[in-house]
């Protein structure tokens, strides 16, 4: 069973940056597609970057040239570098496979953006 880990979270000003890490235990992973998630207070959880297994990235429009989203294939580990943040990015990140999201949802990690 696939387990994700995410790390990286915290509080920023606006216009900061931070780099998020999943590590995915589990196989399969250099030929899964991931992406990252988010989901902000009251609001549904949305998709916000994805990455396929070899290596073209899709972004949402709200973080276009804001975000990166890279992997590691053997760490296993999906990165999301979130530059020039802004106080509406603030939202529990998850990452999962994709499309589907059909694994077990981690705990996220919390990021802030302070205006």
């Amino acid at each position: 069973q696939v387990r994700l880990v995410e790390s990286g979270g915290g509080l920023v000003r606006a216009g900061g940056s931070l780099r998020l890490s999943c590590v995915y235990s589990g196989n399969f992973f250099s030929i899964s597609s991931m992406a990252w998630h988010r989901q902000a207070p009251g609001k549904q959880r949305e998709r916000v970057a994805t990455i396929t297994s070899g290596g073209s990235t899709n972004y949402a429009d709200s973080v276009k040239g804001r975000f990166t989203i890279s992997r590691d294939n053997a760490k296993k580990t999906v990165y999301l570098q979130m530059n020039s943040l802004r106080p509406e990015d603030t939202a529990v990140y998850y990452c999962n496979n994709s499309p589907g999201a059909t694994f077990v949802w981690g705990r996220g990690t919390q990021v802030t953006v302070s205006s």
